[in-house]
């Protein structure tokens, strides 16, 4: 079978998918043991299409009509981080995805996403022992501290017209 990926906006009607794919892919990042279910998901995924205020996006991979992937960005509005103003919420892929420039695509598809809607900076927060950690620091994010100087996982990007510049390029 041939492969057709796609990134798209997500829409209300994607919420039964987006929610298990929600659930699989957390679950092959960070294990299955107190996970949230496909319906706590659900729930999670309606509340927030709910929201009409256009506050924040989700973007879809699909390959074929099933979606493989996704992307969740808002607005960043903390004082810890004040030079961030967009946060790159979620970012999960089927691992069977991974390393094939999904990943790479997705989050160059949300700085630009973000750049439409004049943000111009973002952030995330990981786990600080996170394999992805190489993903994000190849795509040329700086590493976040604490006030103590200590790593949680946090990486940011101060201008993502640069990123988007180098999104280009590959």
């Amino acid at each position: 079978m041939t492969t057709s990926f796609k990134i798209r906006r997500a829409a209300a009607t994607d919420v039964p998918a987006l929610a298990a794919l929600h659930v699989t892919t957390f679950n092959e990042t960070h294990g299955a043991k107190n996970a949230p279910t496909v319906e706590t998901r659900q729930w999670q995924w309606h509340k927030a299409f709910q929201e009409t205020d256009n506050s924040w996006f989700c973007l879809v991979v699909e390959n074929n009509g099933s979606l493989i992937g996704f992307a969740k960005g808002a607005p960043y509005h903390h004082s810890d981080h004040a030079a961030y103003a967009g946060e790159l919420n979620k970012i999960y892929l089927l691992q069977q995805y991974q390393k094939i420039g999904l990943g790479r695509q997705l989050v160059c598809s949300v700085a630009n996403e973000f750049i439409q809607r004049n943000i111009t900076s973002m952030l995330l927060f990981g786990d600080a022992r996170s394999p992805s950690n190489g993903f994000y620091e190849r795509m040329n994010a700086e590493k976040l501290f604490a006030k103590n100087g200590d790593f949680h996982g946090g990486y940011g990007w101060r201008d993502l017209k640069e990123l988007a510049d180098t999104c280009k390029e590959k």
